[in-house]
């Protein structure tokens, strides 16, 4: 199955949202995911066995919990057929970057003028 058929749905993508925090217990992942989305407790599991088993997270016990957490090798599926679009945003994302340098560089420089006249 291609990893867009397993991340196609929001209920999905939120867990993987939620373990790209680290690792969680699968009683907070459903609690965030039946505030969020209302479904059920066995819905919540659901969705975590199919992300569990296409990839997408891991499992272990811990005492009587249980630990999810990312694998970011399945998204690296992703990751690689995002590669041919990603110049549409590059550029912007650099040029974003620069004004937020040289926004940071106009307050630095006003700051140390703000300075130099208080002395």
């Amino acid at each position: 199955m291609h990893a867009f058929d397993i991340l196609g749905d929001p209920v999905r993508r939120r867990i993987l949202e939620l373990l790209a925090d680290g690792e969680q217990s699968s009683g907070a992942i459903t609690k965030v995911i039946q505030d969020q989305f209302g479904i059920s407790q066995p819905a919540v599991s659901q969705h975590l066995r199919v992300l569990r088993d296409h990839g997408f997270a891991t499992v272990r016990p811990e005492g009587t919990r249980r630990l999810y957490a990312v694998t970011p090798e399945r998204l690296q599926e992703v990751d690689d057929w995002l590669a041919p679009f990603r110049h549409y945003w590059e550029q912007r994302l650099d040029a974003l970057a620069t004004e937020i340098a040289r926004g940071k560089r106009e307050r630095r420089l006003k700051a140390q003028a703000t300075e130099s006249e208080d002395t």
